[in-house]
């Protein structure tokens, strides 16, 4: 696979399953080089039979299909060219997709209500005056910030606390209804002398409240108030209620704690009359349990699950805190929220949940939930009482899970593929049936597989404590010796997995050998595992690192181990960085997006509150002691420095001063800074973007670690000195 086969990486979404089980719909999603974006449609297949995918979809980006209740609407989220996401519905049997909301920044999350009449939906809410509110109004024209706490901008959002996440209901339009014109001006529009409906007035006394806008587009009831976050949403069975996750205790800005709430709606499905004030709200898991809450479901029996991390009593102490499942019974009993995957916390290798993942509720009531554990990601079956059982997949890794309580649809990726879709057979309320291999539903990676993909060996090395260092290496064809890429991975509670990688295939298809484990610090190896850095960054993770890497030199012959180069991004550019200040046997190194300074990632990052306090603690010489920045004058290795100039995670200044330091220090350096990128230019920038990185890496690479498919030709200039390269 080369850098130019972006396109060929198509992902899928969850599939959302027809309430009578025949079909599922998803939607597919890949780069494209000529709009300069991602593009996808939604597609359907059948469940029985042979498996023949098709488009149903032919928006710009279609994404995140849910059926209704009944099956007879689909809603999902188009997003137009540049635009934002907005939901729209269509007859599930076919036809024109209607748009139901008109969100000024865009819809990221929706959920149906359980009679299928409303939809609820998650949409940032705009300051009055600013992001486009005021037409004509630049962003350079907007007032003054004034703030007053310590977070108040994200990666890849920006500012923050001017246009907070809230909770919307609206009333799902009639798609086989009449369409609506818009209409025309009339003199009555003309302004009056005397507004009867003064600003501070609230509703139009005298107008009757309309049911949608002049353009056919429901009105969308805003249900939460306040300077608050939401994500997540959870209709209970009756609709009555909604529940949600936020932080709103005081302590909020200095801790990492979260809440759900419940939000009463109103029973009147008329929109004329219906949610005209804020949901009344009750905190149903509270601050005070100490977590950090990711996900939730509800259940038919009144369970609330929840995906958590326990922050302990700081509220802050979230270094390889692995992720657990949670149940509570609050809406029933009162009851506060109970510890389901290893209860007890006794055992070091504890049962590691994915935070990013989801809890699907199966028709007995037992979940679905994803595990990450030694470079896979599994689905997994939990029950009440904590039993759990895995799931057979087929594939390395598992992404996102749909249900319709009995049929489970599930997303995976393996070695050769992006993403397909699999059928995986559960047993029904728990009744013993013989195993059944999961089903293929699609087969997206056909063209991908014949660009060349290149197969990994898993290789577990004994490192110098006796400690075990698991990894994988991936060479290209041929005898060899091929010069080596010692890549490390960003979190550094994440870890690499044998799925199909594209930094991976595209770097071997350059003819290099590619070394990638998993040190100490990241997850899917227990909580020892993953906190043993703590505070004391760059002394295990880096023996790790180096004990594999000589060990696969050792194992795999074909690997050279007098050319070998180190990159990595994020807290991979961290360990790169560190590296090199200690170890000088590198050919090259490529810093990118790193965690370089801890003191100066403070005040600066949108994690710069929390991140590095608790890595690499608060004493100045300790903090000292873990810092690339400090060692900068020890580096000899010829280093090139990659960033996003809108990184909010890493912010661009911890690249600048890394490189800056370099070059006053005589090392042969590059800068290269990506304009409008974020910190995930790697997975989800620009595909033009994506492409032109590597092109500038595998040039590095030629530059000081040529290989026999990646060098420089004897008419090519030196970047910094301008003479010809051999």
């Amino acid at each position: 696979m080369k850098a130019a086969d972006l396109p060929l990486l198509y992902t899928v979404s969850r599939a959302t399953i027809h309430p009578d089980g025949s079909r599922a719909v998803f939607s597919r999603v890949n780069a494209d080089f000529a709009a300069d974006d991602y593009v996808g449609q939604l597609w359907t297949v059948a469940l029985a039979g042979e498996p023949a995918p098709r488009r149903i979809t032919r928006g710009f980006r279609d994404s995140a299909p849910r059926f209704s209740p009944d099956g007879r609407l689909i809603a999902f989220l188009r997003a137009d060219a540049g635009g934002s996401a907005q939901v729209h519905v269509v007859d599930a049997a076919g036809g024109e997709p209607l748009a139901m909301t008109d969100a000024v920044l865009g819809v990221t999350d929706f959920r149906w209500h359980p009679h299928g009449s409303r939809i609820a939906f998650l949409a940032r809410v705009p300051e009055p005056g600013r992001y486009g509110t005021v037409v004509g109004l630049s962003a350079d024209s907007e007032p003054a910030r004034r703030i007053d706490t310590l977070r108040y901008r994200s990666n890849g959002v920006g500012y923050t606390n001017d246009r907070r996440v809230h909770v919307f209901l609206a009333v799902v339009p009639d798609v086989w209804g009449e369409p609506t014109p818009a209409p025309v001006p009339v003199t009555a529009d003309a302004p009056r002398a005397e507004s009867q409906n003064p600003p501070d007035a609230g509703e139009n006394p005298i107008l009757p409240v309309r049911a949608s806008l002049s353009s056919g587009l429901p009105i969308a009831r805003r249900v939460t108030e306040g300077d608050f976050d939401h994500f997540g949403l959870a209709f209970v069975a009756d609709g009555s209620r909604l529940l949600t996750i936020s932080a709103r205790h005081t302590g909020r800005d200095n801790d990492l704690r979260s809440e759900v709430i419940e939000l009463t709606l109103s029973h009147n499905e008329d929109a004329a009359l219906a949610e005209k004030m804020i949901a009344p709200v009750r905190t149903v898991v509270r601050s005070a349990e100490n977590l950090s809450i990711s996900a939730l479901a509800y259940a038919d029996d009144g369970t609330v699950w929840l995906l958590a991390t326990d922050v302990g009593t700081t509220g802050r102490d979230f270094v390889g805190r692995v992720t657990a499942l949670y149940r509570s019974g609050f809406l029933i009993d009162g009851s506060a929220p109970i510890r389901v995957t290893d209860p007890y916390q006794t055992d070091q290798d504890l049962f590691d949940l994915e935070a990013t993942g989801d809890i699907t509720v199966l028709a007995d009531g037992s979940v679905l939930v994803l595990r990450g554990s030694r470079g896979r990601v599994d689905l997994v079956r939990v029950h009440h009482d904590g039993h759990r059982e895995p799931l057979d997949c087929g594939a390395t890794v598992a992404t996102a899970v749909g249900t319709n309580g009995d049929s489970v649809v599930v997303a995976v990726q393996t070695p050769s593929t992006s993403g397909e879709l699999v059928l995986v057979h559960t047993d029904p309320l728990g009744t013993p049936m013989p195993h059944t291999e999961p089903k293929r539903l699609t087969d997206f990676s056909v063209h991908l597989r014949s660009t060349g993909l290149a197969m990994g060996i898993e290789l577990t090395i004994t490192g110098r404590d006796g400690y075990p260092v698991h990894g994988f290496v991936h060479t290209p064809p041929g005898p060899g010796p091929h010069p080596v890429l010692l890549t490390i991975h960003g979190g550094p509670y994440a870890q690499y997995t044998d799925a199909l990688l594209d930094e991976t295939q595209v770097y071997v298809d350059a003819g290099y050998a590619v070394v990638l484990c998993n040190p100490r610090g990241s997850s899917g190896y227990g909580e020892a595992h993953g906190r043993a850095i703590r505070q004391r960054m760059g002394t295990l993770d880096l023996a790790d690192v180096l004990d594999f890497l000589d060990g696969a030199l050792e194992a795999e012959p074909v690997l050279d181990a007098q050319r070998v180069g180190i990159m990595g991004g994020s807290y991979g550019g961290y360990l790169t960085a560190w590296t090199i200040a200690h170890d000088h046997r590198f050919a090259a190194a490529i810093v990118e997006r790193g965690f370089l300074d801890p003191d100066a990632f403070v005040g600066t990052s949108d994690i710069g509150d929390f991140f590095g306090d608790e890595y690499a603690g608060t004493d100045a010489d300790l903090v000292r002691s873990q810092s690339p920045q400090f060692l900068v004058g020890q580096v000899k290795t010829p280093t090139l420095v990659l960033h996003s100039a809108q990184d909010l995670r890493c912010p661009l200044s911890q690249g600048e001063r890394y490189y800056t330091a370099l070059k006053r220090g005589g090392v042969q350096t590059e800068l290269v800074i990506f304009p409008g990128e974020n910190h995930d230019l790697s997975r989800i920038g620009r595909p033009r973007h994506r492409l032109q990185r590597f092109e500038i890496i595998l040039d590095w690479w030629a530059r000081f670690l040529p290989s026999a498919a990646n060098h420089r030709r004897f008419d090519d200039r030196d970047h910094e000195n301008g003479h010809s390269v051999t």
